[in-house]
């Protein structure tokens, strides 16, 4: 039975898609296949720390978080600015009735179900009867520029309205409830800003049928069925990267 415990063990990681690893899978094939089988494992960015702070304060596990995390600490044992800031922002999200409000729902609650016949789980940050709600830390509210996509607001440029589409969705099977989806989000600023959004439905509808189109070759991946393609341009594929020949210079890409 999965929990917090096992939720990201290479066996549930194998078993089970989630939103993170198909979002994986949509950016490089191959890294999120060397990731899922426990041969690769992305950097603990700064960025994704203090994210992972404050969510760890929402979920009531954030003395167990700094145990893990020594790296969070000075040698003197205080936190390092940038948790610091991690700090004020939770500070400052608790001053505001509505986001507390929204934050107040049943805190990671773990769930599985199907999509086109795929097992998926999930981890939802603050379910409530009438609605999902996922925390969000983020630099900015600014747009944020995607390849081939141009400008996009946070929330469709970081995918957000396909895991509320999953969300959505997994809930439904668990509860017979399709519920609203929410983003509660606070940024990083001097001054931290925050929103509490609501994706639309037709937003979700959308992604979810994306996600039904691709999560089968995507499976079949993670099953050795198919072999994993390369983008040769995130950390993985530099870092596996073997030289065949010589290119030349009319092969290099300056954009």
């Amino acid at each position: 039975m999965l929990n917090n415990e096992n939720y990201f063990s290479v066996e549930n990681n194998l078993k089970y898609m989630s939103v993170s690893q198909f979002k994986a899978f949509e950016n490089c094939p191959a890294s999120a296949y060397a990731e899922v089988t426990g041969n690769y494992e992305r950097e603990k960015t700064t960025a994704l720390l203090v994210g992972s702070y404050v969510d760890a304060h929402f979920e009531g596990s954030l003395d167990v978080f700094k145990a893990h995390n020594p790296q969070l600490f000075k040698r003197d044992g205080s936190l390092k600015s940038d948790y610091i800031k991690a700090e004020q922002i939770i500070n400052r999200v608790e001053q505001d009735d509505l986001f507390m409000e929204y934050m107040s729902g049943e805190k990671q609650v773990i769930m599985t179900g199907t999509v086109a016949g795929v097992e998926v789980k999930i981890k939802v940050d603050s379910l409530h009867s009438d609605k999902i709600v996922d925390l969000k830390v983020m630099r900015d509210f600014e747009p944020i520029y995607v390849t081939e996509k141009g400008r996009l607001n946070f929330i469709e440029a970081w995918r957000y309205d396909l895991q509320g589409a999953v969300y959505q969705e997994i809930v439904r099977q668990n509860t017979g409830k399709v519920l609203p989806f929410y983003i509660a989000a606070v940024t990083k600023e001097k001054e931290p800003d925050l929103a509490v959004i609501e994706i639309p439905q037709a937003y979700l509808e959308i992604e979810l049928e994306n996600f039904e189109k691709n999560v089968i070759k995507y499976d079949a991946i993670k099953k050795g069925l198919i072999e994993p393609e390369r983008c040769e341009h995130c950390d993985y594929c530099k870092a596996t990267k073997v030289l065949k020949k010589p290119i030349s210079l009319e092969e290099l890409n300056f954009e």
